[in-house]
């Protein structure tokens, strides 16, 4: 019995690896039920655009089949604590997004922390996620789309890191270093043309069931060997900012990748409109850490959010296929938010 109680003890962080006032909108529970029609795109499979410490990546973009003469981009981070999955748990949602709407979508491989021997730090993942954007910047004119109107999009893990690219890309810098005082990222791409002040921006995110505090996470049972996740990934357990690394003789470092405690005030710094959506039964990732998040923003004037509860719905929602433990399926739990977003970006990129 002790067993298993700690099983179930740990089994909220295992679960979020599996993907694992102020004018604040708030929708309705349901989303946008109307069918959307839908049209060919093209697939352009495993484009190889970094190579960071020779770890390859790739990303598959979709170039809707419509004929426009450019389209907006949106950069998709797959989810999975940072430790499992890759670009194709998010086939299904990336075809959706491709097929029913107007955007192009680059699906994105990043390092996880077990890779490269269990050397990669969470600070090397961000560089990735801001060195797929300046990727897009440089190329995704040559499928299409156009470098000016850039949407980033990711949930669980992926939406920290979307996150952390639409608040956190005035920290990139071409010579980066992840140390005191500035903690600036190198991006694991740089374009022939350098980094651009107009690189820190994006036109809008979509956070998914995000993970905002990677500090809180490190404080708790992440780092320890009954995070199984780490197993699964192939890696024994350590600190995610490297072996050398703890959050309580470095919570500094561990707060310099946490979204939530890196929230500019809007005098300062502009955010992009965001709209974030949450499961109401999720208990990884909860619609209170959500609101959380957002209240901090709230408070430090940015007012261009939109909150969306996808109802009956648990963590990891948008995964492509089903898992029948979680209970999710994609055409029955994706497809309704992802219409949602794709009103959302419709208002903002041709209203």
């Amino acid at each position: 019995m002790m067993m298993i109680k700690r099983i179930f003890q740990i089994f909220p962080i295992a679960l979020l690896l599996l993907n694992c006032g102020t004018s604040m909108k708030q929708t309705g529970a349901n989303g946008s039920q109307a069918a959307m029609k839908s049209h060919t795109f093209t697939k352009v499979a495993d484009v190889k655009w970094a190579a960071p410490r020779g770890f390859d990546l790739t990303m598959d973009i979709y170039t809707p089949d419509t004929k426009k003469r450019s389209y907006p981009v949106i950069i998709m981070y797959h989810g999975g604590g940072w430790l499992i999955n890759n670009k194709s748990i998010m086939d299904e949602g990336a075809a959706y997004l491709a097929s029913h709407g107007e955007y192009i979508v680059c699906n994105v491989n990043y390092r996880l922390l077990g890779d490269l021997e269990n050397t990669v730090t969470m600070d090397e993942i961000v560089s990735d996620a801001l060195g797929a954007r300046l990727w897009v910047r440089e190329n995704i004119a040559k499928y299409g789309g156009d470098p000016k109107r850039i949407i980033v999009t990711g949930d669980s893990a992926g939406g920290h890191l979307a996150t952390m690219v639409a608040t956190q890309g005035h920290r990139m810098a071409e010579d980066g270093d992840f140390n005191p005082p500035n903690y600036t990222f190198r991006p694991s791409y740089l374009p022939a043309d350098g980094i651009k002040a107009s690189d820190a921006n994006v036109q809008a995110a979509i956070i998914s069931y995000g993970a905002f505090n990677p500090y809180a996470e490190g404080s708790n049972s992440f780092e320890s060997a009954s995070n199984i996740f780490w197993q699964l990934g192939g890696a024994q357990p350590r600190g995610i900012m490297g072996r050398d690394y703890n959050p309580t003789d470095h919570a500094e470092r561990y707060k310099m990748i946490s979204p939530i405690h890196l929230v500019d005030a809007a005098t300062s710094r502009n955010y992009p409109p965001m709209l974030f959506t949450v499961g109401s039964k999720d208990n990884l990732t909860t619609p209170a850490s959500i609101q959380a998040y957002m209240d901090k923003l709230k408070m430090a004037g940015h007012d261009d959010l939109t909150y969306w509860v996808h109802e009956g719905r648990p963590h990891a929602f948008l995964d492509s296929g089903s898992n029948a433990f979680l209970g999710i399926e994609f055409q029955r739990d994706a497809v309704p938010a992802l219409n949602y977003m794709l009103d959302y970006l419709n208002g903002l990129f041709y209203a």
